[in-house]
């Protein structure tokens, strides 16, 4: 049997793991010190100004909210964000229990092909992406956007869901066929309630697929400021000969916001569906 760890093994640890902890926050806290100095200073020579408010303005925060388009691009990144969400997890969920639960022709090689999409280089695919959206009208419009993270997002949602849809019993959705239920009632009322805690994560990356990304959003919609996403307005912002490193760490923070506001909402139904989810044998 290995012995428990001395209580001086314990106090280095905590103080390494505090350690390691401070370290993966500073940069946050220094976009947060960032965003309260005025005069576009990105830091200060002030040893104690590094670590501790010495001085604070909100000005960054308003030139930033009143006098830029910064919230109609965080509307459009919401809007994109929130749609590629949707549209990945009910995709991804109809296709990860398909492939979970039926057997037919193909299945093997979808699954196959399903993790060689995943495996290729984003950046090559922008060229046919740009093209098709040109064909079917959709080039310089949110949609397009969407259903190009959409087409990106939808191989990790199915085989994510996939994979949490095989750990769940057959048995529970055959006792509800045999109470009445048709596969889609089963699905619906059994499978899924279940699965919630995938669900969850699921729309998690979902959301964060659509909000943080760069690339393709500069590519697919090169329009005005009314419908540029986040990502791109900040970065035309940090492009500029003199950054405005003030409102650049405001914007960051702002940015942020959003992200913690949906991890917060679906860590509670996590819970609950992890709670609700467990099977006993």
């Amino acid at each position: 049997m290995s012995r428990p760890p001395t209580v001086y093994a314990k106090i280095v640890m905590y103080i390494f793991l505090i350690l390691m902890t401070l370290f993966a926050l500073y940069p946050l806290w220094f976009a947060i010190l960032a965003s309260g100095r005025g005069g576009d200073r990105l830091y200060t020579f002030n040893l104690a100004g590094m670590f501790v408010p010495t001085e604070w303005t909100w000005d960054n925060y308003q030139f930033l909210l009143f006098e830029t388009p910064f919230l109609t691009w965080i509307k459009n990144s919401l809007f994109v964000a929130t749609m590629t969400a949707i549209a990945s997890l009910f995709l991804g969920t109809s296709g990860g229990f398909a492939f979970s639960r039926f057997r037919f022709r193909g299945r093997e090689a979808g699954l196959i092909l399903f993790l060689a999409i995943q495996a290729f280089p984003g950046i090559l695919a922008l060229v046919p992406i740009a093209q098709i959206l040109s064909a079917l009208g959709l080039y310089r419009s949110h949609l397009g956007l969407i259903m190009a993270y959409m087409s990106g997002q939808l191989v990790f949602a199915t085989w994510m869901l996939k994979g949490y849809f095989d750990t769940i019993p057959m048995d529970l959705e055959e006792a509800g066929m045999i109470d009445g239920c048709g596969p889609i009632q089963s699905f619906v009322y059994i499978a899924l309630p279940l699965a919630r805690p995938m669900l969850a994560v699921t729309a998690l990356f979902g959301f964060m697929a659509g909000w943080g990304e760069f690339f393709l959003a500069n590519i697919l919609i090169p329009a005005p400021d009314s419908e540029k996403t986040v990502m791109v307005g900040m970065y035309q912002m940090a492009a500029e000969v003199n950054v405005p490193w003030g409102q650049f760490a405001a914007g960051a923070v702002l940015v942020i916001l959003p992200i913690v506001l949906v991890f917060l909402w679906v860590q509670r139904y996590l819970q609950a569906g992890l709670a609700l989810g467990g099977v006993k044998g």
